[in-house]
């Protein structure tokens, strides 16, 4: 029996989608990735069992607002895998995670549980911090045995101090781990941010 094509959802089920969609991100950010669903349902105007059928559990709702930002978050570092200077290059990198990490409360620790909706794009991040980190230590960039694990740990602890400390002050930290762990001036602070 030949496959019968996949309908497209019909207009009202993408409007809602989106809807949805729109009021997590505003919940999230006002609220933390902890805010209750029922209130998310209720902003965009459906009953609760609408925003299951479309996200079956929170993380797949965060893993759906998080995907767009993640593409453009990827590009940034596979750019960054080209960049002629492998200390600024994983330094930039380490920035973006944090600030990526950091875009709504307990989104660190929702990327550190290893949740199933988002462990591909933790693998991905994951993997482009190895190459970065591979090539600083080949380039004499890296201090001791600085591991690709020691560095993704570092990402989500500085998240995680983004979430709860000013930025300024989560941003003087990294940059301090950052001389640490780095032999050029690649870790100095940035006056304006160049990845996502």
């Amino acid at each position: 029996m030949p496959d019968t094509p996949r309908r497209r959802p019909r207009a009202d089920a993408r409007r809602n989608r989106e809807r949805l969609l729109a009021e997590a991100d505003a919940t999230f950010r006002s609220e933390g990735t902890g805010a209750s669903l029922e209130a998310v349902a209720r902003r965009a105007g459906v009953a609760i069992g609408t925003l299951y059928g479309h996200f079956p559990t929170r993380t797949a709702l965060i893993a759906a607002l998080l995907d767009e930002r993640n593409q453009a978050l990827f590009a940034h570092g596979d750019e960054l895998t080209h960049h002629p200077d492998p200390a600024a290059a994983l330094a930039e990198w380490i920035r973006s995670v944090v600030r990526h990490a950091a875009a709504y409360q307990g989104l660190a620790a929702q990327l550190a549980s290893g949740a199933d909706e988002l462990h591909d794009s933790c693998l991905r991040m994951t993997a482009i911090g190895d190459r970065l980190t591979d090539r600083a230590r080949a380039a004499g960039a890296l201090r001791g045995d600085t591991t690709g694990a020691d560095v993704f740990t570092l990402m989500n602890a500085a998240a995680w101090t983004r979430e709860h400390d000013t930025p300024a002050q989560a941003d003087r930290l990294l940059d301090l781990t950052l001389a640490g762990i780095l032999t050029s001036p690649a870790h100095q602070p940035q006056d304006t941010p160049t990845g996502p």
